[in-house]
């Protein structure tokens, strides 16, 4: 049996075909999984995607499943134990800045899921035809981050921005020959 067409950054890892056929640009909504993705957006910054993939268990665990609320709670206790937790990425400013922006995401009205979604371009886009013109920020994620950053997010630039709105479907970034693809 033949293989679907896929992007090609997916390929390489049966984790990578599994995220990527899976998850990777679906639409996401909920303040808890879309702060999940935005944390682990944060982690991601400066190390590979499939690092912080193969310890998203760990940092599910060790983050009390990302539940905002038990996140903004944490004390300098937590952040100890994170830092002693060799399963996730022990970057004190990392993990600061996922309690921080907890916190934040506790402050936002109508809730963080609402939020993020407003920045969702309206209307058709054109598609990336190769992985070389997928952009790395957008004029949306540019917005994004600096709105989050208004708001007293941490560790969310406009490139992070624009990966978590790829991840979680806000914009499809999917090549025309990956099956993935929705009509443009």
């Amino acid at each position: 049996m033949d293989e679907p067409g896929r992007c090609a950054w997916a390929t390489s890892t049966a984790e990578y075909v599994a995220y990527h056929d899976h998850e990777w640009g679906t639409p996401l909504r909920g303040d808890d999984a879309l702060f999940e993705r935005l944390s682990l957006e944060a982690f991601q910054s400066g190390l590979s995607w499939i690092t912080i993939l193969r310890k998203r268990p760990a940092f599910r665990e060790a983050f009390a499943g990302f539940a905002i609320d038990t996140v903004a709670e944490f004390t300098e206790d937590d952040e100890e134990r994170l830092m002693a937790d060799a399963a996730i990425v022990r970057n004190r400013a990392k993990i600061r800045a996922a309690i921080s922006n907890a916190r934040a995401a506790q402050r936002v009205p109508g809730g963080l899921s609402e939020l993020l979604w407003s920045f969702a371009p309206a209307g058709p886009r054109s598609r990336p035809a190769t992985l070389a013109e997928v952009p790395a920020t957008s004029p949306e994620s540019v917005a994004m981050a600096r709105e989050l950053k208004r708001r007293g997010f941490v560790f969310v630039g406009p490139t992070t921005a624009y990966a978590l709105m790829q991840a979680t479907g806000m914009v499809d970034d999917h090549v025309p020959e990956c099956f993935r693809a929705s009509p443009v």
